[in-house]
């Protein structure tokens, strides 16, 4: 059952009687299109929380329609997904608000409640404007500009802000008059965390959710998913310059809870994946295990002229067991990778410099092989059934659980590791420098390549670390050399293989293991 409000009158405040006395009546506003614009019609419609109807029995197709469509469909969509709200016999027309010419309709239930604005104030309005009480289990949002609010708290009330748009003064008393906002009252159900590029989503309730890239609209893009817990690669999901993201969770069809992410455009955002290997039940050769564990990943970042990722250095991130190289690759275990596959990079630019006639000398044997790209490292790891670590994953093999500087303990000592030399050194060279799982030559050699790629909009670039045996001190400009604290990160730019193959960088691979 529903009626139709046919040419109905302008008055301020804009409330629809019939809807006053009976709230779960359906009601339609009748538009008649060859009036003009739409946009007050709508704003009216949204504010009493009732659908449009629209008349276009007169011929015409004005060049406005289009962005008056949008605007229709925005305020539908919010009216669709809210439908039960807007029919609630408990409903209150025209709360106390902090500000004339404009006006507030509360629609509360059980679950949410809906605060529908209408503003008739040109400039726009920015700032606290209504009251309610306090209450940790809710937060509030704004389903018309998809932002979350933050009240402000005075005991136990809450303030609640809004924003409506400025219009031109001269379109009062027009059909083209008004400025709108929608805000929600939601209990807190969905739970995110946003790691890098990674977002985790949760909700114990719901049967969708809903992630979008940008905001909510009929004309934009989306993710749906019905089963969760959820991890996402927003990158790959979405376009890299996205830079705002909204997740809904629904509940038939109605949504029940919303939140909002926004990513700094110059955020390094990773790129990469790690593609698990076949899984060992007992340690490979030259391999060491890496137990399961849940593991803090802390981060200490030198001042850079490049933004560094945002690590979180809080939460445990949980490691399956796996199995890390004991030593970095060496110069024979590349050369015997070359004869049995007979690779060679398209870009040979720096490829294995130090080598001679395809051969490495005899003398560098243990040593790490060095003047290799990453897509080098990759290929290597692929043919030996491994890959490379996560940043993550290397140094929670070279620190254990007790978030120890180096692998040996809290201590620089230089009879553990390359240090000072200036120059490389067999990997085996140091055997009191061991992990607490065993794993050798993690810091001072060479500086180990990662798996993780980022892309900050201008670079991309790969992680490695460790440090390196050369050292340069002139300036903070330059990458740090020397054995670096196992909570040190370091990028190395991607601009070409030839730049990335140098005398300082090498690897080393993982293996993933059966669960226990």
């Amino acid at each position: 059952i529903s009626g139709r409000v046919h040419d109905a009158i302008y008055l301020s405040p804009p409330l629809n009687l019939n809807k006053l006395i009976k709230p779960d009546f359906s009601i339609f506003r009748v538009c008649q299109l060859n009036e003009g614009r739409l946009h007050r019609e709508v704003a009216v419609s949204l504010f009493n929380g009732y659908g449009i109807e629209l008349n276009t029995f007169a011929p015409g197709k004005p060049d406005w329609l289009e962005e008056e469509l949008n605007y229709l469909g925005k305020a539908i969509k919010i009216l669709r997904e809210n439908s039960s709200v807007f029919s609630s016999k408990l409903w209150t027309p025209l709360i106390p608000v902090h500000k004339d010419n404009i006006w507030v309709n509360e629609f509360p239930t059980k679950d949410k409640t809906l605060y529908t604005v209408f503003s008739l104030i040109p400039e726009g309005f920015e700032g606290s404007l209504f009251e309610v009480k306090n209450d940790n289990n809710y937060h509030f949002v704004s389903l018309w500009h998809h932002k979350e609010l933050n009240p402000v708290i005075k005991g136990d009330k809450a303030f609640v802000p809004a924003y409506t748009f400025p219009f031109d003064k001269s379109y009062l008393g027009t059909r083209q008059e008004a400025s709108v906002d929608c805000i929600a009252k939601f209990k807190i159900l969905l739970q995110i965390n946003l790691v890098n590029d990674s977002l985790y989503i949760d909700s114990k309730l719901g049967d969708s959710i809903l992630v979008w890239s940008g905001d909510p609209s009929y004309n934009n893009s989306l993710n749906i998913y019905t089963d969760w817990p959820l991890n996402l690669n927003l990158y790959q999901l979405f376009d890299r310059h996205t830079s705002k993201f909204v997740i809904q969770l629904f509940n038939k069809k109605e949504i029940i809870d919303e939140r909002i992410i926004h990513i700094n455009p110059n955020k390094p955002r990773l790129i990469s994946q790690s593609v698990k290997t076949a899984t060992a039940s007992t340690t490979p050769d030259g391999m060491v295990e890496i137990a399961e564990a849940d593991y803090t990943h802390i981060i200490r970042i030198e001042r850079s002229f490049i933004p560094y990722p945002d690590y979180d250095t809080t939460t445990p991130i949980h490691i399956n067991r796996f199995y890390i190289d004991k030593y970095p690759v060496t110069n024979t275990q590349f050369y015997d990778f070359l004869e049995s596959t007979g690779y060679q990079p398209e870009d040979q630019t720096n490829f294995l410099k130090h080598w001679e006639d395809g051969k490495y000398p005899r003398k560098l044997k243990n040593y790490p092989v060095i003047y290799i790209s990453y897509e080098d490292a990759h290929a290597y790891a692929k043919w030996a059934d491994k890959r490379l670590p996560s940043e993550v994953e290397w140094q929670y093999a070279a620190q254990g659980l007790d978030g120890r500087n180096y692998p040996w303990g809290n201590r620089m000592e230089e009879d553990k590791c390359n240090s000072g030399i200036n120059q490389l050194t067999s990997v085996i060279e140091y055997p009191e420098g061991a992990s607490p799982f065993g794993a050798l030559d993690m810091v001072g050699n060479i500086w180990q390549l990662t798996n993780d790629v980022y892309d900050n909009g201008s670079n991309y670039f790969v992680i490695m670390r460790g440090g390196s045996y050369y050292n340069p001190t002139a300036s903070w400009w330059y990458v740090k050399g020397g054995p670096q604290p196992l909570n040190n990160s370091q990028m190395l730019l991607r601009v070409s293989p030839g730049f990335e193959r140098n005398a300082t960088v090498g690897f080393r691979c993982i293996k993933d293991a059966t669960s226990n």
